[in-house]
């Protein structure tokens, strides 16, 4: 059940995206990687690069059929694996430029792959890695896939699609819904089964890196919503103007309230606002004009960072922030498009502040409340059940020595006993002493600056 690429110019913009968006793995990896403490940060990338692997095998099995098959039983449920299992039928060309149901795997392999990396974020510095390979498929067949299926499945005369996307008639452009809110919330239950970690302010461990893997998404973003357009057409220009100018409207609209809140503006908080501001125009980048897309990025980038600025007082420990960056940030990029979408954007949806029709806000709401209302619900009851029977959390020693050395045998600074000019065969400075010493020397660096705003 999934739309047509009409050209081969079309489907060559397709693959290009495709290649942008497999970049965001590597991206969101070392975003993350550089924000946990130095004893942690190979066991979250390890966790994020992961869940592309569980997700293929899934996707290619059974799943694709239950996101994209036609709906059981006409409900608008879940769809029937029945016509894709193995996807072996779909190997062949008949021809006719139209065939990309294989194209259409790989894609949404990366989605829901994307989708579940960031859940793991409400995991960091203190799950086991064999639970996290336990938890992660159950959580994309059981979570996922339905969601995936209500948002991304459209009708066709012959079947039906998704109720979210049909019968409720919700507009999601790119993943609000599915992927945003649904990763944000699950890293939220997650976060609250697991407990704070017990070394809960430790350190950023390497904000450069984080820059660099925000900078990753970035780039990566532009394929995730340019894809979305299904080829290169005036739609994908506006929606990728739309990115850009979202992003970068984040980033101020971030700094401003961090400024005002906390005194100080920083890379961190620059990079975090920027990522606010692309999950905010996701929803909502085809009912953008470019003062739309503005728009959005402030007030997203601007509610995610007043919010953080309460963290500390928070008993939660969503890690990474992803209830905050992609929950709320989702939330507010659909209120955006109730509110001031416009009418001349390719998607031709009024907001209500233009003289749209109120309609709009009780099927944009109602898709918020079903999607985040499942996702708590369910991924709360999946990390509770895995939890009484084989176990989430790593004993007190293991997260205190950390997870990289400990389940992984790594670590990702090996600081040398003897120097630069040590000789080979001398051994270097144990994992955990590397981590004490960076550590320490992070925070002569950074004196009695506080961390910034919701990420510690």
């Amino acid at each position: 059940m999934e739309p047509v690429i009409a050209a081969n110019a079309d489907l060559a913009w397709m693959l290009a995206a495709f290649v942008f968006v497999l970049l965001m793995f590597p991206g969101l990896a070392l975003y993350y990687g550089g924000m946990v403490g130095a004893r942690n940060i190979l066991n979250m990338m390890t966790m994020v690069m992961s869940t592309l692997g569980i997700t293929a095998i899934i996707y290619v099995l059974f799943g694709y059929g239950l996101q994209s098959g036609p709906s059981v039983g006409g409900w608008g449920l879940i769809g029937n694996p029945a016509d894709y299992l193995g996807m072996t039928q779909w190997m062949s060309d008949d021809g006719s430029g139209t065939t990309q149901t294989l194209y259409y795997l790989a894609w949404f392999i990366l989605f829901a792959a994307i989708t579940i990396a960031i859940a793991a974020s409400g995991a960091a510095g203190r799950m086991k890695f064999s639970a996290w390979m336990v938890f992660a498929p159950i959580w994309l067949i059981v979570v996922y896939l339905p969601v995936a299926h209500w948002v991304f499945s459209a009708d066709t005369d012959d079947a039906q699609g998704g109720f979210l996307l049909n019968d409720l008639k919700i507009h999601d452009y790119a993943g609000g819904t599915a992927v945003h809110m649904n990763s944000g919330v699950a890293a939220l239950a997650l976060a609250l089964v697991l407990g704070a970690r017990r070394k809960r302010m430790e350190r950023p461990n390497n904000v450069p890196m984080a820059l660099l893997g925000g900078g990753i998404l970035w780039f990566g973003w532009f394929g995730f919503n340019g894809s979305c357009a299904l080829g290169a057409s005036f739609l994908t220009q506006v929606v990728i103007l739309n990115t850009l100018l979202a992003g970068c409207a984040g980033m101020i609209g971030f700094l401003i309230i961090e400024k005002w809140r906390e005194g100080h503006a920083t890379s961190l908080g620059l990079i975090t606002g920027a990522v606010a501001g692309l999950v905010g125009i996701t929803p909502s980048a085809n009912t953008m004009n470019p003062i739309g897309a503005l728009a959005v990025g402030l007030l997203a980038a601007g509610v995610v960072a007043f919010v953080l600025s309460f963290k500390s007082r928070l008993k939660v420990d969503d890690t990474l922030d992803a209830f905050a960056v992609h929950g709320l940030g989702g939330i507010v990029g659909t209120l955006c498009i109730v509110l001031f979408a416009a009418e001349s954007a390719p998607a031709g949806v009024k907001g209500i502040l233009f003289g749209g029709d109120i309609d709009i806000l009780w099927r944009e709401l109602g898709g918020i409340a079903v999607t985040c209302t499942f996702s708590f619900l369910m991924t709360y009851l999946i990390a509770k059940a895995l939890d009484k029977t084989i176990g989430l959390r790593v004993d007190e020693e293991v997260e205190t020595t950390g997870l990289d050395s400990t389940i992984h045998a790594e670590s990702a600074y090996e600081i040398p006993t003897a120097g630069v000019g040590h000789a080979p065969g001398l051994s270097a400075t144990p994992p955990r002493q590397a981590a004490d010493s960076v550590e320490r020397g992070m925070a002569k660096e950074a004196g009695d600056h506080s961390v910034p705003a919701g990420h510690s």
